[in-house]
């Protein structure tokens, strides 16, 4: 049994040991790291903090530009998805007036007639409907 338990303690004392070392080396590197980096830095904390002035100025005027960008993007879509609505509902106007026209024109065959009108009229707003997504998506996406 004692020599289990020598050979036990000295197991955890290996192991300890192991800890300690590891946790002086670490802070020692970290404190030669140190040392070394305030030694070897390329510039003053004044130079540092003019660059760090400097690029900030330099962002904040890129992030004006892409405001002004931004706000004439979404300005031109509206302009462009107002144009399409207005085309969208003349091409209903039209086609419910062809429909009115047609079901008025022949009242023989009344039934066929009005599925053919409801027919085109869902077409004329399925194919509106594809041209608004179309220009959305082509706008969305160069303003990307």
């Amino acid at each position: 049994m004692t020599t289990e338990n020598n050979q036990f303690n000295k197991a955890e004392e290996k192991n300890s040991t192991a800890g300690r070392d590891f946790v002086f080396g670490s802070l020692i590197g970290g404190v030669v790291g140190a040392v070394v980096a305030l030694l070897m830095a390329p510039k003053s904390g004044k130079e540092l903090r003019g660059n760090i002035n400097e690029s900030s100025n330099e962002w904040k005027a890129r992030a004006g530009e892409w405001k002004d960008r931004a706000v004439e993007s979404s300005s031109q879509l509206s302009k462009n998805v107002s144009e399409k609505s207005q085309e969208f509902g003349a091409k209903v106007k039209d086609s419910t007036k062809n429909i009115q026209d047609k079901v008025k024109g022949s009242k023989s065959s009344e039934d066929e007639e009005a599925e053919k009108a409801a027919q085109e009229v869902a077409e004329a707003i399925e194919e509106a409907a594809q041209e608004l997504e179309k220009q959305q998506s082509s706008t969305t996406s160069s303003n990307i």
